[in-house]
């Protein structure tokens, strides 16, 4: 017995040490051959005034003012928590200043930095920041915005915050790994020879400052997208989920895509986060008031057109407004369960109908949020209440309130069965399950949902 059990641990003590040279020669690799590609010591044309505007501009379309600017802190002087599956990320100082910030960096830093994922230190960036897209960025994008970083950003004093991931999920060299797995070369978006130059630059704005996909397209296990581009297959922009938000589909599903939204009905949300049918609310309010708000009709109209050029991921049944619950609510019939739970605490927004108000409150009905498979964005919704953008063209706000303090979690599965399931929704049923862990998390969470809201009413 003795024997053996020495020879048990004499083999557990073998297996232990060979274990430890492994993950040893496995970090050495990383510190020997970083990769990566880019010149570090690069140098970038001479900053103008308009190549600074122009940086100005590409950093809007690139939201990066929304993951780089805290709540109430400063424009880019970071330190906006990111939750992720391995814990609490925090976005850093990209102001110039030289201390805190990246003001020391030199142009091929910087290039590495966005569009390969490698810092000055020569560190692998989290994939948090979305250099898998920004690797579709043209140079002279890059150069652009260099300059509008070190010369037209203010220069903020902060040092960056710590991450909040425990040992040894916090140790930076196994992400060498991944970047090396799962990032693409820095080349250009590949578009198809169509002529349409308009298709074109939908598609280079989508794949590449937009990084859509970061939120719209699922991930796998490992975490890295499972397509970045329209030729990687259909499950590009087919919808994702990031912190208990939904990412709805933005391909041409019928129930829950954008298979019954016009290209300038979209184009009008990207551009003032509500149209007569629909509001943006969780993640994309950010997405509005720091980006999509300020770009040019040409290149929001070009967005939409390259979106809807997009076949659906799967075959959906279009929605057909059903007035049924319409005629019951207006007769004084709340049989349905949660139907009465609806006209106590919904119908004085949203109507009986499910139309709600033009460019006040969104329509219920037909809306794709309400019909997808995972009611985790709609239950955050109800629980902790929203807030539409402010955005070009419509400068008024308007809120929903938060019903956590006043609804249980039955009454709000109740409710929102009811209608997931009612003017010809056709949702699956929501239980008190779904609601209950969802009810302590934070009123504000990392991105990811956009309501687009077609009426399905033929």
């Amino acid at each position: 017995m003795n024997t053996q059990a020495t020879r048990r641990r004499g083999g557990l003590l073998r297996f232990l040490i060979g274990l430890v040279v492994l993950v040893v020669l496995a970090w050495l690799l990383t510190l020997v051959y970083r990769g990566g590609g880019g010149d570090p010591s690069a140098t970038a044309p001479a900053p103008s005034p308009d190549l600074i505007k122009q940086g100005e501009y590409l950093a809007q379309l690139g939201d990066c003012a929304a993951c780089h600017t805290a709540p109430g802190g400063k424009p880019f002087a970071g330190g906006l928590a990111i939750a992720s599956p391995v814990g609490t990320i925090y976005s850093t100082n990209i102001t110039p200043d030289p201390d805190t910030g990246i003001g020391h960096y030199t142009y091929g830093e910087f290039e590495r930095a966005v569009r390969r994922g490698i810092n000055a230190s020569g560190h692998t960036l989290y994939p948090a920041m979305p250099y898998p897209s920004f690797a579709k960025v043209s140079d002279q994008d890059i150069q652009a915005l260099y300059a509008y970083v070190m010369h037209g950003v203010t220069p903020v004093q902060q040092k960056n915050h710590a991450e909040g991931i425990v040992w040894p999920l916090s140790m930076r060299w196994p992400l060498t790994y991944w970047r090396w797995l799962f990032a693409p070369k820095v080349t250009p978006v590949q578009t198809p020879a169509t002529g349409d130059a308009a298709l074109a630059r939908g598609q280079y704005l989508v794949e590449g400052l937009g990084h859509c996909g970061a939120c719209h397209t699922p991930r796998a296990f490992t975490l890295q997208e499972k397509a970045l581009g329209p030729n990687d297959g259909s499950a590009y922009l087919s919808g994702g989920e990031s912190d208990n938000w939904v990412a709805p589909s933005l391909r041409g599903e019928l129930a829950s895509g954008l298979g019954n939204v016009a290209e300038e009905e979209l184009a009008a949300l990207l551009r003032a986060g509500r149209t007569d049918r629909s509001a943006v609310f969780g993640g994309m309010t950010d997405v509005v008031e720091h980006s999509t708000q300020y770009m040019s009709d040409e290149d929001l109209a070009a967005i939409a057109h390259f979106l809807k050029s997009l076949p659906p991921a799967r075959e959906e049944t279009a929605l057909t407004y059903d007035a049924a619950t319409y005629t019951a609510l207006k007769g004084g019939d709340v049989a349905k369960t949660g139907a009465q739970l609806y006209v106590d605490n919904c119908a004085t927004c949203h109507r009986t109908d499910g139309h709600g108000y033009n460019q006040v409150y969104p329509a219920l009905a037909g809306n794709p949020v309400l019909n997808g498979d995972n009611p985790a964005s709609v239950i955050r919704l109800v629980l902790h209440g929203g807030t539409m953008p402010t955005g070009r063209g419509a400068p008024t706000q308007f809120s929903m309130p938060a019903f956590r303090d006043r609804l249980s979690d039955e009454q709000i599965a109740e409710l929102l069965t009811f209608v997931r399931s009612s003017w010809g929704n056709k949702g699956s049923t929501v239980s008190a399950q779904q609601v209950n862990p969802l009810r302590e998390l934070p009123p504000a969470g990392q991105p990811t949902m956009t309501s687009y809201d077609p009426r399905a009413q033929q």
